[in-house]
């Protein structure tokens, strides 16, 4: 064979594997006919979190404008209502702005055997950007001299039994002004009663009970008012106006690991990933263990992890719910997790 008939050989196979490959990498969406999630119209029902309602609206949007023929109804009453929707079948994505908590996690569990396949989207808020609300915070009074807590000590604080011992003093976190050194720690907080507090406590502080000394209230204002109106007190606590209770109080900033640098929930530290406590924007879904997500919620998430979908998360940074695109570091963890079903 001529060297030129091997080449032609070789330019049309070759022609031939570009022009098959998208039939082959392509799916064509198809909207699902006989779901239990669609609506009685057949729009796809998306129910969850209210305050992600413009961004998920806009997400819609753009995918419908992608894919004819799919159609969305939104129905945006909290978080709380997002995974008991997706237990019942009743939602396609069940959008929120926090973690499950252990007990829908419980209750999805018992009746699908597995749990929800969740991926991460963006960050739930940053601050203080008074009057909006500032994501999970450690405060102190205003007149505490402390720079910063690792999250190690944090949970040496809040929770008993840590391996390191438990911190119950201002003279064991390194202040050695006298008037602070001796005094115990006062440490205040929500309810254990398996919502925020108890998630953080789980998810952050390696699950250990709070100690004897924390101090439940019923509200995330009752909180800052007590360290407020205690110069050795420290609360935690989220999603709160804290100037909107008090002017004496201050966000702690704080480190991942000992001695790590300290960072505090503004803007760049939580777009960075770098902020210890920050608090997710996440779309759970229902997957089968070992198998396939439907083809347009796969396609739904690829879209919002897409650099037009982190655009719409970047937008809505001015909004009253200050959401926050992934850091790169994230953004490419939560890609890859899709990819790999």
């Amino acid at each position: 064979m001529s060297f030129s008939t091997s080449a032609s050989a070789l330019l049309c196979s070759g022609l031939a594997l570009l022009i098959s490959a998208p039939s082959v990498m392509a799916e064509a969406l198809v909207a699902p006919a006989n779901a239990s999630y669609l609506t009685r119209d057949g729009a796809i029902a998306i129910i969850g979190n209210d305050g992600m309602q413009d961004l998920i609206e806009k997400l819609n949007t753009q995918f419908t404008t992608r894919h004819q023929g799919f159609r969305f109804a939104v129905t945006a009453k909290g978080s709380s209502v997002g995974i008991p929707a997706l237990t019942a079948d009743a939602t396609a994505i069940a959008p929120m702005s926090r973690e499950i908590w252990l007990g829908d996690m419980n209750g999805f569990k018992q009746v699908k055997g597995y749990e929800p396949f969740d991926i991460r989207i963006g960050y739930s808020g940053f601050g203080p950007r008074a009057p909006h609300k500032t994501p999970p915070a450690l405060y102190v009074n205003a007149k505490n001299p402390l720079p910063g807590l690792s999250l190690t000590q944090v949970a040496q604080i809040l929770t008993a039994g840590q391996p390191h011992g438990d911190i119950n003093t201002w003279g064991q976190l390194g202040v050695t002004d006298e008037r602070w050194k001796p005094r115990r720690i006062h440490v205040y907080g929500l309810r254990d009663d398996g919502g925020f507090a108890t998630n953080l406590r789980i998810d952050k502080l390696g699950g250990l009970p709070f100690s004897a000394k924390y101090e439940a209230l019923p509200t995330r204002e009752d909180v800052i008012a007590a360290v407020a109106n205690d110069v050795y007190g420290i609360g935690l606590t989220g999603w709160v106006n804290a100037a909107k209770t008090s002017t004496d109080v201050r966000v702690l900033p704080l480190s991942e690991k000992s001695c790590g640098p300290l960072k505090t929930p503004d803007y760049n530290d939580v777009a960075a990933g770098a902020y210890p406590l920050s608090a997710y924007l996440h779309l759970y879904v229902d997957r089968v263990p070992g198998q396939k997500l439907t083809p347009f919620i796969k396609e739904y998430l690829r879209l919002a992890l897409s650099d037009e979908g982190q655009q719409l998360v970047r937008d809505q940074r001015e909004s009253e719910e200050g959401y926050v695109p992934l850091s790169a570091a994230d953004l490419q963890r939560e890609r890859e997790k899709l990819e790999a079903l």
